[in-house]
């Protein structure tokens, strides 16, 4: 792999292409924060905001100040995002609402998630990675607590399911607590025994908890008691780019830590899941499949998102860079390939979120509350930084 020009390649379309789109588009200047749901060329089509996009936003520029370049704009959107979450994206009981009007004023608050607490902690860590203040990695730290202290305390969160009828895990939970776990791990060392147990325990859940060995396949749902029960939909479900994020996760772990074995085995799930996501008709890694092989139950199954083809490069770097296999390198090649020939709207700038499954753009938009600043941008990120 000629890793030079692809390093710079990386780096050129974050602060040319992606950086700019949102920063003058998205970033709000008059009421602060970001919003994400704008049109092909970044006219606004909703001007409510995602609360968890004020954290990721705010992740995406602390974190491209430190490792790109040192623009003070990327700090200044970074505290715009999470001035907004202090003053209007926390309600009276602590825990964080999901949208909200462009003001601030309350529209929505899931009571089973706690996703936008997550990328809010993220996002604090982050901008104490960035500036050196380390209040930041503390309330980063306290904000971890109270999550988990939500998750193990029965009834502060409705579960999505009768818990008594069918009792079941979700793999986005460990999933994502890790990844926040390693950053404020990175921003705050004298927690990094808590992180690293943390880490270690979200590993071993994934493993013993949602991988199927008998169909070489990660599944979305299972029981609590780690078994499957695939008499249902949502017992069944596959969604292969959550499945390759959570790989690169671990793998990154794995490098950090030089740890073979966790490696080795992280390696073998990137094949299992590559398998089940890639199709080799057309390109790109699908959206859901059935670990039965049954037909999917959700209409855009066979639909490609990007994000799943963000996180399908990710993880193919971190297994080449790990390994040197040119099976990986191919893996790479194909997915990095099939994302930069189809997603980016060099006219209108940034990516397209949503193709058809041969590749046609399904809609123009360029974000809505589910797609904004952080997949894309967080890309091109760990793959300069590892090349």
């Amino acid at each position: 792999m000629n890793t030079a020009p692809l390093k710079e390649t990386f780096k050129r379309e974050l602060v040319n292409g992606i950086l700019p789109f949102w920063a003058t588009h998205g970033w709000d200047q008059e009421s602060g924060g970001m919003i994400t749901s704008l049109d092909r060329r970044g006219g606004v089509l909703d001007s409510d905001k995602s609360v968890w996009f004020q954290g990721r936003s705010a992740w995406t520029y602390a974190t491209a100040y430190r490792t790109i370049e040192q623009d003070p704009l990327y700090l200044e959107i970074a505290r715009s995002c999470l001035a907004f979450i202090d003053d209007h994206c926390i309600d009276v009981d602590g825990r964080y609402f999901f949208r909200v009007t462009r003001t601030g004023e309350p529209i929505i608050k899931r009571s089973r998630y706690i996703f936008s607490e997550a990328f809010a902690a993220l996002a604090l860590a982050a901008y104490s990675r960035a500036t050196g203040e380390r209040g930041y990695a503390q309330r980063a730290h306290e904000l971890f607590a109270r999550i988990i202290l939500t998750l193990d305390t029965p009834g502060m969160l409705s579960p999505k399911v009768n818990q008594e009828t069918r009792p079941s895990v979700g793999l986005a939970v460990p999933m994502i607590l890790m990844a926040v776990a390693q950053e404020i791990r990175d921003a705050l060392p004298s927690q990094s025994e808590y992180y690293n147990a943390f880490i270690d325990h979200s590993i071993t859940t994934i493993l013993t908890t949602f991988v199927d060995r008998e169909h070489k396949a990660i599944v979305e749902q299972a029981n609590a008691d780690g078994t499957f029960d695939y008499t249902h939909f949502e017992g069944r479900l596959i969604n292969p780019g959550h499945s390759i994020e959570a790989i690169w996760f671990m793998l990154k772990e794995a490098r950090l830590r030089s740890d073979t074995k966790l490696a080795t085995e992280t390696l073998t799930l990137l094949d299992w899941m590559w398998e089940w996501g890639w199709d080799t008709e057309h390109g790109g890694i699908t959206y859901f499949r059935d670990v039965l092989d049954k037909p999917a139950y959700e209409y855009w199954h066979d639909m490609k998102f990007w994000w799943p083809q963000t996180e399908a490069v990710i993880a193919a770097l971190y297994a080449w860079d790990m390994t040197k296999e040119p099976r990986f390198e191919r893996m790479f090649d194909d997915a990095y390939t099939y994302a930069m020939s189809h997603f980016p709207d060099r006219e209108g700038g940034e990516w397209y979120g949503y193709l058809h499954k041969d590749g046609r753009v399904s809609t123009t938009l360029k974000g809505n509350m589910y797609k904004g600043p952080f997949h894309i941008p967080r890309m091109f990120m760990e793959g300069y930084g590892l090349l």
